[in-house]
């Protein structure tokens, strides 16, 4: 199994088979519009923009299970984010990542990266998945850890 292995909703409703990403280094990351952390859009962003000729992939997953800090309409978070942080990597449709209906990815995710001792569950918005060009789940970063801190970890696997 790898991350190729899933498909999962655009944020305009297309399905879309993770397998297109097969050759690209991808961070995976669960999103909020209302969240503390929701600036981290903006350094998202230009890693996206500094890294993405290079071979990356930023995939946000909004999430509504922390705070209720995601409560809007796809098109209200497609709006949202092209607004306020220019955002043009792809967004997905809005899914669960903890609990019973959890998306399948992000059950993967969890399960090849667990957090601290060894715990699965996500803790909040904005935790951060870093995926090798060949699928292979790198590591998980906690909300607290900026995009900017992660080009130390993206670079080399360009």
């Amino acid at each position: 199994m790898s991350v190729y292995d899933y498909t999962a909703k655009s944020i305009t409703g297309e399905d879309i088979p993770l397998s297109n990403y097969k050759g690209k280094v991808l961070l995976i990351v669960n999103t909020a519009s209302e969240c503390g952390f929701t600036p981290q859009y903006k350094g998202l962003q230009e890693l996206y923009i500094k890294y993405k000729d290079r071979g990356l992939e930023i995939l946000g997953f909004p999430c509504n299970q922390f705070g209720a800090q995601e409560p809007g309409s796809e098109q209200e978070i497609a709006a949202f984010c092209e607004r306020n942080y220019g955002v043009t990597f792809p967004m997905f449709a809005k899914i669960d990542v903890n609990g019973d209906n959890a998306h399948p990815l992000f059950q993967y995710l969890k399960k090849e990266a667990p957090g601290i001792l060894g715990t699965k569950s996500i803790k909040w918005n904005f935790t951060k998945f870093v995926v090798d060009k060949n699928g292979n789940v790198i590591d998980r970063y906690d909300s607290t850890t900026t995009p900017e801190s992660l080009a130390k970890v993206i670079e080399p696997l360009l």
